[in-house]
């Protein structure tokens, strides 16, 4: 009787510990598969990007400096060069700022901003950001359940064993968006 219970006992820590194991497997790989969805939201921004800049172009031509920048940074997020989440948020970060320079260009342009073609692009844009904002958000999301099964008693004895290690989450590198702006009313000073 006493070998029955023995080896109940390991059979049930044996499914435990396998358990447990696919548990993190199914974390690691939603981790994965989120920051994909990142990664496909920047693509379909960036191939929309020339798009936009020929469109500016032709209203602001003088713009020049604004326009190579957003052409190298497209360059070096299409070429794949941003491989780790840090370099991936560091580059969409400057892809973000040069977009909003983009469209203060355009500020100045009424006719552009009444062309047809410019408004189709810029709502496709805007509705990218808000999917892409939703895929950084869902990345955090599968990257702090990981991170706390990864630290997480029992499952701790299991994972830095079986190669689990905690992963980055996905971070704006902008330390100015940490604080609140400032807002003043007062006038200019004389």
């Amino acid at each position: 009787m006493t070998i029955w219970i023995i080896i109940g006992i390991i059979v049930l820590a044996v499914l435990f510990i396998i358990g447990l194991y696919n548990k993190l497997v199914r974390l690691r790989a939603l981790v994965k598969e989120a920051f994909s969805g990142i990664t496909v939201q920047l693509r379909r921004r960036a191939d929309l990007i020339p798009n936009l800049v020929e469109t500016v172009k032709g209203y602001a031509s003088h713009e020049k400096s604004t326009f190579e920048a957003i052409t190298a940074a497209r360059a070096q997020m299409a070429g794949g060069n941003a491989n780790s989440v840090a370099a991936t948020a560091a580059a969409d970060a400057t892809m973000t700022g040069l977009i909003g320079r983009l469209f203060a260009v355009a500020e100045a342009y009424p006719e552009l901003r009444a062309s047809e073609n410019f408004q189709q692009l810029q709502s496709e844009i805007s509705a990218i950001e808000t999917e892409l904002q939703s895929a950084r958000r869902y990345y955090n999301a599968t990257v702090r359940d990981l991170n706390t099964a990864v630290q997480s008693f029992p499952s701790v004895l299991i994972a830095r064993p079986m190669g689990f290690a905690e992963e980055p989450s996905y971070e704006d590198p902008n330390a100015s968006i940490q604080s609140a702006p400032k807002v003043s009313f007062d006038p200019p000073a004389a």
